[in-house]
């Protein structure tokens, strides 16, 4: 993998790399930001903020709760008892079961969708450096094209505190 990156001390200059890489031309996907700490203050830390994972969230807990509801209602209607003249199926013991199932189903979508869009267990292959677990922001460009590879260097550098590697 070709990459070029650079690191920068503090959020503002890593915010001016950013704008300097899009002035080049770059789009936000093509962009590559990690930090070791939130950078909610400055504006490249809502890139990629859309996420699916609530809605994958709730799709979970309704199914979790439709198979609970149908595993009760199954359950009690298959195997009938005498229950005194109440009714069969009775709501309030089987919520328990719904509750659980429910959550069940809530917590799996979310492991899973939270697995699936943060690309764990795919490997290595992604651009890291060592010295962002130490407090750099990287901002960087993967597998940029061979003529552009002079200008990116050049955007990158732009901003104070630059330390500008290419791997």
């Amino acid at each position: 993998m070709k990459a070029v990156y650079g690191l920068y001390g503090d959020g503002q200059s890593a915010q001016q790399a950013v704008n300097r890489l899009r002035a080049a031309g770059l789009s936000d996907r093509q962009i590559t930001i990690l930090s070791a700490q939130p950078m909610e203050d400055f504006e490249f830390g809502h890139i990629d903020k859309h996420s699916w994972m609530w809605w994958m969230a709730c799709g979970g807990g309704l199914l979790g709760m439709a198979s609970a509801f149908g595993l009760a209602w199954l359950t009690e209607m298959s195997w009938p008892i005498n229950v005194g003249g109440l009714p069969t199926f009775a709501w309030w013991p089987n919520l328990i079961i719904i509750f659980e199932l429910t959550m069940l189903g809530a917590i799996l979508a979310t492991v899973i969708t939270l697995v699936v869009t943060a690309g764990l267990g795919r490997g290595g292959g992604k651009l890291y450096d060592p010295e962002v677990t130490d407090g750099s922001i990287l901002v960087g460009v993967e597998n940029p094209a061979a003529d552009r590879v002079a200008d990116l260097q050049k955007a990158l550098e732009s901003a104070p505190g630059a330390r500008i590697k290419t791997v």
